[in-house]
């Protein structure tokens, strides 16, 4: 079979990470073992049943049929607006602050070739979620990460950014609450923010995935509620996570006209636009009763009490998350993030995700989900704590 070589962009794109560790963990399940998948992103409830009638329903109608409206239908981008009048106070005008798109991957995907030139640098949290190091070499630009620590909330300071890199940068991409740290953003550090983008020109796209998982009767932020953030910036959201709707693939963003209309640009011509039927569920979604959102955010927080309580009674001190559906956990001295994700899959068959797949300073982490049921989490703990890793000190090669 003759082989093709592809462009020299998709030769620069680094491998991906993860691919590596799945291929490991399925190693360990194709012997039979039982493994908790602690290292997995994907929600695991259902998607509420009144989000599933009104997609059926919505399928049946002939309107629905063809081919849908570039950067969403007037019903959802209607029903965003309210949304987000209703959740965070924040006013978006659903004809030009508003568009839409098949899945926030898409959007963190499109925003660096939308937004930056070649030679050009995105500025991100190091660690960070891994696709803000990969995405911008499909513009040609680079990617810096703002070291960011435990003692600090894990909030960037945006003074420790090099001058010779400020020059050069031209987006800045964050992400609160965190994935993989489980921190929350406060609203001096969002204030912050605003100030930093303001004085550099720089603007500011804000990943709001886990909007809906706040703990210990905090509630995350939206960016948008900051003073002038709006002006500075935009806020993706994705239904996946809020809804438990990650196979509609369904995401939006709203805030700044100008980064709206180069996304949509870009979407229009790049990506196909997402059937009719599934955005009037997402419609259904956010204007719909609320319940089951507050009953997954008091699910996660409760695995989140028995994973944490669990394994600080088993003599490893862990930090608990403020929120997201992620636990970052450091590794016991001595151990990378690395050679502890293999030791407690070779020896408990409990799998974690390494932290140095998140950035250079995530090496020391382990990142842990919220995503299997508390059975599993409470069988988690007694196999690490039989494994007895714990209680060694690993041999240094």
């Amino acid at each position: 079979m003759a082989e093709f070589i592809p462009s020299r962009q998709v030769q620069a794109l680094p491998a991906n990470y993860f691919t590596s560790i799945d291929h490991r963990i399925n190693s360990v399940v194709k012997q039979g073992i039982d493994v908790i998948h602690l290292h997995t992103g994907s929600p695991d409830q259902p998607t509420p049943k009144p989000i599933i009638q009104a997609m059926n329903k919505a399928a049946q109608l002939h309107e629905n049929q063809g081919y849908p409206p570039a950067g969403g239908t007037a019903t959802l981008k209607e029903a965003i607006s309210e949304f987000y009048m209703r959740e965070y106070g924040v006013s978006v005008d659903p004809e030009t602050e508003v568009t839409v798109f098949d899945g926030a991957t898409v959007a963190i995907s499109a925003l660096p070739q939308a937004m930056l030139n070649p030679g050009d640098v995105m500025l991100t949290t190091d660690p960070g979620y891994p696709l803000y190091f990969v995405c911008p070499h499909l513009a040609g630009a680079e990617t810096y990460g703002i070291p960011v620590h435990a003692e600090d909330g894990f909030l960037p300071n945006y003074q420790t950014i090099p001058e010779s890199i400020l020059q050069k940068s031209r987006l800045l991409m964050l992400n609160y609450p965190n994935n993989p740290t489980g921190a929350m953003a406060t609203k001096e550090f969002f204030a912050d923010t605003v100030a930093f983008s303001q004085a550099h020109h720089i603007p500011v796209v804000h990943d709001f995935a886990y909007a809906a998982f706040g703990f210990d009767g905090k509630r995350p932020l939206s960016f948008l509620q900051t003073p002038g953030a709006k002006e500075q910036g935009i806020e993706v959201y994705t239904l996946s996570k809020t809804y438990n709707m990650a196979g509609f693939r369904i995401g939006f963003a709203v805030g700044n006209a100008s980064i709206i209309r180069a996304l949509s640009q870009f979407h229009d011509i790049d990506h196909s636009d997402v059937p009719s039927a599934i955005q009037d569920a997402a419609a259904a979604a956010l204007l719909g009763p609320q319940q089951s959102v507050q009953e997954l955010c008091a699910l996660y927080e409760h695995r989140r009490n028995v994973l944490v309580s669990g394994i600080r009674a088993i003599g490893w001190d862990v930090i608990a998350p403020q929120g997201s559906f992620f636990c970052w956990f450091k590794a016991p001295s001595g151990y990378t993030s690395e050679t502890f994700a293999d030791a407690l899959l070779e020896r408990a068959h409990v799998a974690v995700a390494p932290g140095a797949g998140f950035g250079t300073h995530g090496d020391q982490f382990v990142r842990a989900g919220l995503l299997e049921s508390e059975e599993r989490l409470k069988e988690a703990v007694i196999r690490i704590k039989a494994s007895g890793i714990l209680n060694e000190t690993p041999v240094q090669n």
